[in-house]
């Protein structure tokens, strides 16, 4: 047995304060569940095992989970309290939050499947088709080049032995995938989604409203996915 043939362990990071929303996103309302509910109930679909982080005194009253864990003050706190409710015969551990609550079974399936491949991390990502630029007070200062940028989306899936070990020694907060960059781990891309669009304002909450549940961007997705490749 490798450390490849565990279980897959999700991680739903739902610990943050939310500070730029206002309030505990996580709990906001979308068809009739919370977000935290969306992004549970996909864990539980395509995961073996669910680790759920919640912030510091609130109690949990959605779907079974396998494991529960009180967040820090940084998502990279919030993870390290996950990683050590996850079972240590995990093989994948896949992070997702319910900022993502459109997420589909579609990328939770491919992340999984390219770690279980070979690749220590593994992260949807989108083409860059706008242009991007530095502003400082107000004014362009500079035009980025596209080439070889992406956007990136959640959830993303690691090998568990590789995401311990990036974490063993506290790090400084940093995106996980670029943490194990960093480390010389291999991480690889596979097709994102635009769907899944990313909860940060009120103005995405009601973006992700108009767009409707996760059933209904799993629909999306396929035409999506059709006519809106990353080799388009």
């Amino acid at each position: 047995m490798t450390d490849r043939d565990g279980p897959t362990w999700a991680i739903v990071l739902a610990g943050g304060r939310s500070t730029r929303f206002g309030r505990l996103k996580q709990f906001e309302p979308l068809d009739g569940m919370r977000l935290v509910d969306h992004t549970v109930a996909t864990a539980r679909r395509t995961c073996d095992r669910v680790a759920l982080v919640l912030p510091a005194g609130v109690e949990w009253d959605g779907e079974p989970v396998d494991a529960l864990a009180v967040g820090g003050d940084h998502a990279s706190e919030s993870l390290r309290a996950g990683l050590a409710a996850v079972a240590g015969d995990a093989a994948v551990v896949l992070v997702n939050s319910p900022a993502h609550p459109l997420a589909s079974d579609r990328l939770h399936h491919d992340v999984i499947a390219a770690v279980r491949a070979g690749a220590d991390g593994a992260v949807p990502v989108l083409p860059m088709l706008d242009v991007v630029q530095r502003v400082v007070d107000g004014r362009v200062v500079a035009t980025l080049p596209k080439d070889g940028t992406v956007l990136t989306q959640a959830p993303q899936a690691f090998r568990a032995a590789a995401l311990r070990s990036a974490h063993a020694d506290r790090p400084r907060p940093v995106e996980n995938s670029g943490l194990l960059v960093e480390r010389g781990h291999v991480v690889v891309t596979v097709r994102g989604d635009p769907a899944n669009l990313h909860v940060a304002t009120e103005d995405d909450l009601a973006a992700v409203r108009r767009l409707g549940s996760p059933v209904v961007a799993t629909r999306t997705d396929v035409r999506l996915d059709r006519n809106n490749s990353p080799d388009d």
